[in-house]
């Protein structure tokens, strides 16, 4: 089973960045689609981007243009640059790797990593 641990959320104001990071215990490689997702207080959980091996990646409308995920295939590493923060991007934001085995699809979950803008 794939293992995701996430990192570098925090506190930050309205127009500043923030790189997430998810690590994940095996090669990226061998991961159908991975993506990018977040959940605010009351709210159900939203994509943000996917992508899977040699693709582009996939951004929701809302941060097109301000979001930017990158690969670190030597380190099984996925980024999310998040620039020009807005209130509205307050979120746990969650990294998901979709893949496949012999007994079939399965989905992991990092522990999700907690990203506050303020106003």
């Amino acid at each position: 089973q794939v293992q995701l641990v996430e990192s570098g959320g925090g506190l930050v104001q309205a127009g500043g960045s923030l790189r997430l990071s998810c690590a994940a215990s095996k090669s990226i490689f061998s991961i159908n689609v991975m993506g990018w997702y977040r959940q605010a207080p009351g709210k159900q959980r939203e994509l943000v981007a996917t992508f899977s091996s040699g693709s582009r990646t996939n951004y929701a409308d809302s941060v097109k243009g301000r979001f930017f995920n990158s690969l670190d295939n030597a380190k099984n590493t996925v980024y999310l640059q998040m620039n020009s923060l807005k209130p509205e991007d307050t979120a746990v934001y969650y990294c998901n790797a979709h893949y496949y085995s012999s007994d079939g699809p399965h989905d992991s979950w990092g522990q999700g990593t907690q990203v506050t803008v303020s106003s």
